[in-house]
């Protein structure tokens, strides 16, 4: 079974193209290229540029581009991820024996049992007493009169206080100024961008010092694939082959390549 290097390597023989036309027309250098035709995957970039551009030269040359990552992914050339492992501790709870009453208690020195605690009985009404088993009727009737007796007061003031608020309420007269309406809040500008060919892109942002910031967006782009980005403000874009992206700003679109000129990959966006 061919390696990888050979099946790239045979595959731009039989275009009959050298390295250097490879190079110049995938815009990846050509060392690259011959390193990956010899079988040496390790280029000094990241993961995710080597594959990138192993997927732009097998797209060039014809060749099947998941069949050829597939296989170089089996080579264990994944990159690992840390596993997130959580440490659970242990809780010990012992439970204390019931306390035996003091009466079971054996005495001390040999002595006579303690005598358990009496607890003292309820009191109980005398047989015949005259006390009232319930509240009070009269009470009752009185509180129940002063609690009808405020509500109805509350009810007469919330609607007196109702019709006096209707009155006072007019409508705004001609030529008055009328309430302030909160504009919108403003829509961010956004960055598109679309693949004429296969294309590794990463946009970040720049900083007031002139350096990189965070990335907004990094990822392959196929053919015909589009993404928006947020434009808050100038950023950096870097394309594997800018020739192969275009980007869309206020409606339109530009050729990278043409922006920066061909054979750079980087180029500067300034803010909206």
């Amino acid at each position: 079974m061919q390696t990888i290097g050979e099946r790239l390597e045979e595959a731009r023989k039989k275009k009959g193209i050298s390295i250097r036309e490879a190079a110049e027309a995938t815009k990846i250098r050509g060392d690259y290229l011959q390193k990956f035709e010899s079988n040496h995957f390790d280029i000094g970039l990241t993961e995710i540029y080597t594959r990138g551009f192993l997927r732009s030269y097998a797209t060039f040359l014809k060749l099947p581009a998941e069949r050829i990552l597939n296989d170089y992914a089996s080579l264990g050339r994944r990159e690992s991820r840390p596993l997130n492992r959580e440490v659970y501790g242990r809780l010990e709870v012992s439970s204390a024996p019931a306390e035996e009453p003091a009466s079971t208690a054996p005495a001390e020195d040999g002595g006579a049992p303690a005598a358990p605690s009496v607890r003292p009985a309820p009191a109980r009404p005398r047989p015949g007493s005259s006390l009232p088993t319930g509240p009070d009727p009269a009470v009752v009737f009185k509180y129940t009169k002063w609690i009808v007796v405020g509500v109805s007061l509350l009810a007469v003031v919330l609607i007196v206080r109702s019709i006096f608020w209707s009155g006072s309420t007019t409508s705004t007269p001609k030529g008055s100024a009328t309430a302030a309406v909160t504009p919108p809040a403003p829509r961010v500008p956004m960055l598109g961008l679309i693949a004429s060919n296969p294309v590794q892109v990463t946009v970040r942002k720049k900083n007031p010092d002139e350096s990189e910031g965070e990335i907004v967006f990094t990822g392959m782009l196929n053919a015909g694939e589009s993404r928006s980005v947020p434009r808050s403000g100038p950023l950096f874009i870097e394309a594997s082959a800018a020739e192969n992206l275009q980007i869309e700003v206020d409606g339109k679109r530009h050729n990278l390549g043409r922006l920066i000129g061909n054979g750079y990959q980087r180029g500067q966006l300034p803010g909206p």
